[in-house]
C-alpha cells in the first residue's frame, strides 16, 4: 500500500497506548505522522517507534485537522471530551474506552462481526470493546450457530494491569513488602491484591453488578449479534501482572458435537485450541502473543448440551491495542 495515514494516539503513555505504537510498528502499518498524545502531567515524555523517540504533546492543544485516525486509548472522559472534536475534524476514531454510544460507535471485534464496518458512514466512528468481551467474542463467535446458544456463564479472573499502570505498580510493590516481610499498606486497591483474589473489579451498583461485568455482557450481546443472549458474568481481580483467564460454561439447545466443537475451535481465526490433556496458562502462553488460547473443552458432567472452556488472553495486547489497530487496517482497505 503506497498510502500512508496520519495519526494521532490519545493516552499514549498508558499501557494500552504504548502497546498499540508497538503494535503499529510491528505490523508496518503505513503511518505518515504520527501523533502522541496525553494528559499535562504525562506531556512531555518520549515513546519508542521505528528507530527514534516520539515525544507526547498534550491533547488540549492539538489540532485533529492533522490527521486521519485517531486511537482513545485514555479513559471514558477523555473520549467525551475530545473525540467529538475529532469527528468534526473528519477524522476517523478508533474509542477503546466503552464511552461511546454503540449506536454512533459500533463495537466491533474484526474475527467476530467485521460486516459491520460494511454499513459505516463517514467520518467513521468505531469501539474496540473491552479486552473480556473481544477475547470471549473471538471464541464464541465460531461457536454460536454450531451450539445453538442458549446461556453464558463465566468467571473472568483480570489481571491488574486491566485498571492501568497504577494497578500494576501497586501489586509489585505490595508482592515487594510481603517477600520482605513489611508490613503491608494497600494504596490502589483497598485491600491486600498480592497472593491474593478480590471478588469484585470495581464498585457494584444496587443490584450488585460492576460497570465492568454490565459493559462486557452488553458488548458481548452485540459484537455475538444475539441481544437476547443470556449472560452471567462474574469479574475477579486476580494477583497477576498481565493475562486474563475465563472460566466459560455455554448451555446449548442440543447436545454438543464435541469433535464438530473442537474443528470450528481449530480453524478459528485468532484462536489458538490447546490439546486434549494440556491447559494454557496467561503467563507461560498467552502474553505477549496475538490469539486467545483455548482448552479444557468439555462437555458436562451430567448434562450433553452443556460446553466448558478455559481460555486465556493477554488483556492489553490481544484484548485492547491488537483488536484497535486490526480495525484501523480493515478501514483503510475498504473504507478511507
Amino acid at each position: 500500500m503506497n498510502q500512508s495515514f496520519d495519526i494521532a494516539v490519545v493516552g499514549a503513555t498508558g499501557t494500552v497506548g504504548e502497546t498499540l505504537v508497538q503494535i503499529l510498528e510491528e505490523r508496518d502499518f503505513p503511518v505518515g505522522n504520527l501523533h502522541l498524545l496525553a494528559s499535562s502531567e504525562s506531556a512531555g515524555h518520549s515513546v519508542p517507534f521505528r528507530g527514534k523517540n516520539v515525544r507526547v504533546r498534550e491533547v488540549d492543544e492539538f489540532d485533529f485537522s492533522k490527521v486521519q485516525i485517531v486511537f482513545f486509548a485514555a479513559g471514558p472522559a477523555v473520549t467525551l471530551s475530545f473525540a467529538p472534536r475529532a469527528s468534526a475534524a473528519q477524522c476517523t476514531v478508533i474509542d477503546l474506552s466503552g464511552a461511546l454510544p454503540s449506536a454512533q460507535a459500533p463495537n466491533v471485534v474484526p474475527e467476530a462481526n467485521a460486516q459491520v464496518l460494511a454499513g459505516l458512514q463517514k467520518p467513521v466512528q468505531l469501539s474496540s470493546p473491552s479486552a473480556s468481551a473481544t477475547s470471549l467474542a473471538v471464541v464464541l463467535a465460531p461457536l454460536v450457530g454450531l451450539l445453538d446458544l442458549q446461556r453464558v456463564n463465566l468467571t473472568a479472573s483480570l489481571a491488574v494491569s486491566s485498571q492501568g499502570r497504577e494497578a500494576v505498580t501497586e501489586l509489585a510493590r505490595q508482592t515487594a513488602e510481603l517477600l520482605n516481610v513489611r508490613p503491608l499498606e494497600p494504596r490502589f486497591f483497598d485491600r491486600q491484591m498480592a497472593f491474593n483474589l478480590l471478588a469484585q473489579v470495581g464498585t457494584p451498583d444496587a443490584q450488585g453488578h460492576t460497570l465492568l461485568e454490565k459493559r462486557l455482557v452488553r458488548e458481548l450481546r452485540e459484537v455475538l449479534g444475539q441481544p437476547l443472549l443470556k449472560i452471567s458474568v462474574t469479574c475477579v481481580q486476580a494477583p497477576v501482572f498481565f493475562g486474563d483467564s475465563y472460566s466459560v460454561t455455554l448451555q446449548s439447545g442440543r447436545a454438543i458435537d464435541l469433535a464438530a466443537v473442537n474443528a470450528a475451535l481449530e480453524s478459528a481465526p485468532g484462536v489458538e485450541l490447546v490439546e486434549a490433556g494440556d491447559y494454557p496458562t496467561a503467563v507461560g502462553d498467552a502474553v505477549g502473543q496475538d490469539v486467545v488460547y483455548v482448552g479444557r473443552v468439555r462437555t458436562g458432567v451430567d448434562d450433553p448440551a452443556e460446553l466448558n472452556l478455559w481460555l486465556t488472553s493477554d488483556n492489553v495486547r490481544k484484548g485492547a491495542a491488537l483488536n484497535a489497530v486490526q480495525l484501523a487496517e480493515l478501514l483503510i482497505k475498504d473504507l478511507l
